[in-house]
């Protein structure tokens, strides 16, 4: 079990808590255990000198401030396995249509450090590998955190088979914002019409035009209206839209679609726990939904 960390916002126990919620919810679900991410996929998307950091649990004092809680070897070692975890959801979902990473999301995560309590890039990490390996040739990354997918998009700079379509909080974290492939920037307080209108102007259109064989969704559920660190008002009904949205597009242009947990935070981790596990058996109806109408 991974220590909490002394003082910020970041709490380990969201995610057993997440699982308890899943298994109690009656829903059939499967469960997967990822294997360690190998060290070489990790040393393809960031510096080899701070991956060689992490895994020796011997980050800088500067780095560890940046990422928000200490690097030990049980942080090294949950790392690993959630960034393998999103490289296995994407390939499940290749399978079936949709999986999920109970864990991770981590698009705050840099070249040569982590931050915003991400250590390493999942996202981008599948991403690399899963093109290396000839899984898929163009992949999508959908950002609908809170928060601007900045790690995300400035690995994945330049390249052409891999688009990243950012939703954010426009003054909310971080304060100086990467490039994605497609920002866009939401005022304070959007409701959730407002969300899906902007929502439903980019990814059709990108779904349509960039064609992508996967899509990664990192499915933060941090704007919702009580979040601790959100500044966007979605309700439980809005997070449930927004999320069967990017589901039904996919899927019903056969795309299949994998998920991250991504941020989300409160003083009640139990009822944000609920809240993840309520967006994870929202999008495996919706894949359900769409598999039954296609036949």
């Amino acid at each position: 079990m991974a220590p909490r960390p002394e003082r910020g916002t970041f709490r380990f126990d969201k995610y057993y808590l997440v699982m308890e919620a899943l298994r109690a919810s009656g829903a059939p679900i499967t469960e997967h255990a990822p294997e360690p991410c190998p060290r070489e996929w990790l040393e393809a998307v960031h510096c080899p000198s701070y991956v060689d950091e992490v895994f020796r649990a011997a980050v800088p004092r500067e780095k560890e401030r940046r990422i928000g809680f200490p690097v030990t070897p049980a942080i090294t070692s949950r790392v690993r396995h959630t960034n393998g975890g999103t490289w296995l959801a994407a390939r499940l979902a290749m399978q079936h249509g949709y999986a999920a990473n109970s864990a991770a999301g981590s698009h705050h995560a840099l070249h040569e450090t982590g931050a915003g309590y991400c250590v390493f890039n999942d996202l981008a990490v599948a991403s690399n590998r899963l093109v290396a390996e000839g899984d898929a040739r163009r992949i999508l990354i959908v950002d609908l955190d809170v928060h601007q997918g900045d790690g995300t998009a400035s690995l994945t700079a330049g390249r052409e088979d891999i688009f990243t379509l950012s939703l954010h909080a426009e003054k909310n974290f971080p304060a100086r914002k990467a490039r994605s492939s497609r920002d866009v920037g939401l005022p304070d307080g959007i409701d959730d019409d407002g969300f899906m209108e902007a929502l439903d102007t980019h990814l059709p259109d990108i779904l349509d035009t960039f064609e992508p064989d996967l899509v990664l969704y990192q499915a933060g559920v941090d704007p919702h209206i009580d979040d601790k660190l959100g500044r966007l008002s979605l309700t439980d009904e809005g997070l449930e839209r927004r999320d069967r949205f990017v589901v039904h597009h996919a899927r019903s242009r056969g795309r299949p679609v994998a998920s991250a947990l991504g941020g989300g935070y409160g003083d009640d981790q139990r009822t944000v726990a609920e809240r993840h596990a309520r967006s994870m058996l929202t999008m495996a109806d919706e894949n359900l939904r769409v598999s039954q109408s296609r036949g």
